[in-house]
């Protein structure tokens, strides 16, 4: 079993990793969370934490940790501090702490965040986080999802490199995603973006390794 750090664990899409993570054979999820009470939360079901804040140090969170998921997200309250710099301080101390894959949820539109018409601090802190990764030397996959909602997983995508379009996509299939890509056998130092589609997420991320 490996053990995965997911930031960002309390999150509406961390916990549906969290879980997944939890019901898989190989990995085992650590929980970092902000507040004890959350700690509390997730201890009550089973799951390793570790208490620790973004905007502050973070070296004692990679204590057996193989690989990260970072989903956390300021909600847009403090996109540089948290999205960007917090995502930046993970990377230096996964890098320190040899950390095997480093799988970042991002979002559709952060190539390019001056096209958008809203959300453009937060879509530039995330185009900032992502290139930090993509030369931070870590094995890393980089996630971009569409306008994100509630609905049940599907179990397929339509993902690609870039999909020129706009659309929605479940946070069930986005934190399916994100766990598959931690698969020793899934594309590394890969970006994508994913939508809503027919294709299922096993096939669809192996179609950028042909």
């Amino acid at each position: 079993m490996e053990n995965v750090l997911v930031a960002g664990a309390n999150g509406t899409t961390g916990k549906q990793v969290v879980n997944l993570l939890k019901a898989s054979q190989y990995f085992n999820p650590i929980a970092m969370v902000r507040k004890s009470s959350q700690q509390e939360q997730f201890k009550s079901e089973g799951v390793d934490t570790v208490l620790a804040d973004l905007t502050e140090d973070l070296t004692h969170t990679m204590k057996g940790v193989d690989k990260v998921v970072f989903a956390a997200g300021s909600g847009g309250k403090n996109v540089v501090e948290v999205d960007q710099e917090g995502a930046k301080r993970l990377m230096a101390v996964s890098k320190m702490a040899n950390v095997n894959r480093f799988v970042m949820l991002s979002s559709m539109g952060a190539d390019n965040p001056e096209a958008a018409e809203e959300l453009q601090d937060y879509l530039k802190a995330k185009k900032n986080a992502d290139e930090h990764l993509r030369n931070s030397g870590l094995k890393y996959t980089i996630v971009r999802p569409g306008t994100l909602n509630n609905n049940e997983a599907k179990g397929s995508i339509e993902l690609k490199p870039h999909l020129n379009k706009h659309g929605e996509i479940s946070r069930a299939d986005v934190a399916q995603t994100l766990v598959a890509s931690l698969n020793d056998d899934a594309p590394v130092n890969t970006t994508f973006e994913i939508l809503e589609g027919e294709t299922t997420i096993g096939e669809a991320l192996s179609s950028l390794q042909n």
